[in-house]
């Protein structure tokens, strides 16, 4: 079964808060996707994600790159946003190799389709009034194991469940 937790971002410290949940209940290797319209804080919370794990220095957007790799304790995080790509055979161009990422971290995914490997989580944001709503639903067994660990962590306090 499917884990899902939906909340309210109401102010850009809620995105980091959400991000530090992430990084600090994050399993050893997750595929992640990130979707939403232009603007919904995809970057942004891959952003806090990452800064929570202790990435240092500059985080930037991959929207020209295409992929940013970020060194993590005993592995390495990647960062996509596939946003500018035409179809997904032109990710063959960027040697990723499934298993050399320990997290993955991709925007716009569905451009991507059938060349990235299995998601275990998606976060869907989505600007709603002043803020963003997010909600992260698990895809595997990974995935639904991270969701209940997030979920009983306690780091959601103060972010109010919608």
């Amino acid at each position: 079964m499917a884990g899902m937790i939906e909340l309210m971002l109401p102010q850009p410290e809620s995105t980091d808060l959400l991000g530090a949940a992430l990084a600090d209940t994050r399993p050893r290797q997750a595929v992640v996707h990130l979707q939403g319209d232009l603007g919904a804080g995809k970057s942004t919370l891959a952003r806090a994600l990452l800064r929570a794990l202790g990435v240092q220095g500059a985080i930037r957007s991959p929207t020209y790159t295409l992929v940013e790799r970020y060194p993590l304790p005993g592995g390495e995080a990647w960062h996509l946003d596939l946003y500018r790509i035409g179809s997904a055979g032109e990710l063959d161009f960027l040697g990723l190799d499934e298993g050399a990422a320990d997290l993955w971290l991709v925007e716009w995914p569905e451009r991507g389709a059938g060349a990235l490997p299995p998601v275990d989580l998606v976060v869907a944001l989505a600007i709603e009034g002043q803020g963003r709503r997010a909600r992260l639903t698990s895809h595997s067994a990974v995935g639904n194991e991270w969701v209940q660990r997030l979920a009983q962590s306690g780091h959601l306090q103060g972010l109010p469940v919608s």
